[in-house]
């Protein structure tokens, strides 16, 4: 369904591991794990926890066979599927990206639009830093640092709340980001929406 994916490119790691150690359970029905690891070779994977989860299924190992005695190592799971890299592509030094931010939900609504030069690789942060520095009273943020990096917790002075259930969504093109700030880089001319919303 997720063509490859398996809940959200964090997830597909941890989800490979548990599927390579317990795939005879799935008989007669067999996992296609090519999709899986076509995904997962495709993403370039900058946070360690992230790296620790997915590093194990693309060596055809899991954590649950950490106990194994039999520290010999074995050869790949998978040896067709050969690892590619991407053929390199001129980037503009300069991105534009365009920055909203949108609350619908609670208090007084309100809908900001700005763009924004960053260098060409910059992170979302990095956008919403721009942002904040040019327009402070519209464009400010908070974030908050967890073991997957930062997460953003308020935006233009209205902040996230467990007990309400709500947070702030990061989309492009009306589809949630995959990855967090940190680690998300937009492309020239790409619409980053952040929308306070409810789960």
């Amino acid at each position: 369904k997720g063509h490859g994916m398996i809940g959200n490119i964090y997830s597909t790691g941890l989800a490979m591991q548990v599927l390579q150690a317990t795939g005879k359970f799935y008989a007669p029905r067999e996992w296609d794990c090519a999709q899986a690891f076509s995904v997962v070779y495709k993403h370039d994977y900058q946070l360690p926890i992230a790296i620790a989860q997915v590093l194990p299924a693309l060596a055809g190992r899991s954590y649950l066979e950490a106990a194994n005695k039999d520290c010999a190592a074995k050869t790949s799971m998978y040896p067709s599927l050969q690892l590619s890299c991407p053929q390199s592509r001129v980037q503009p030094e300069i991105a534009k990206v365009h920055y909203s931010i949108i609350n619908k939900l609670q208090g007084k609504h309100f809908s900001y639009t700005t763009s924004v030069r960053v260098p060409s690789g910059s992170t979302l942060l990095k956008v919403l830093q721009a942002a904040q520095a040019e327009k402070p009273k519209i464009f400010s943020f908070q974030t908050e640092q967890t073991s997957w990096g930062p997460m953003v917790i308020s935006i233009h002075g209205l902040a996230a709340n467990a007990n309400d259930r709500t947070y702030w969504q990061f989309l492009s093109g009306g589809k949630a980001l995959q990855e967090g700030v940190g680690t998300y880089k937009p492309h020239n001319g790409e619409h980053i929406h952040a929308v306070f919303s409810t789960y």
